[in-house]
């Protein structure tokens, strides 16, 4: 299952990140790291933006971004 596939209230773990180069360094500089918990908060009527609580912050991360984090 991919972050956007969680739905609004879920926490879940980061198991794996699929993106690669820049887009995935990019994802890690924003804290999502593998084993970090992620609270999804919100979500946009047409599911663009996300918006996530992690470490403590809240996070809006775009609906293509969502899909490369798999979480359980």
């Amino acid at each position: 299952m991919t972050l956007r596939e969680a739905s609004i209230g879920q926490t879940v773990t980061v198991t794996r990140l699929t993106g690669e180069g820049p887009v995935k360094r990019r994802i890690m500089d924003m804290g999502i790291t593998k084993g970090v918990s992620v609270y999804v908060r919100k979500m946009a009527p047409l599911g663009d933006p996300v918006e996530v609580t992690v470490r403590g912050y809240e996070l809006s991360l775009r609906k293509a971004d969502a899909e490369l984090i798999e979480v359980n």
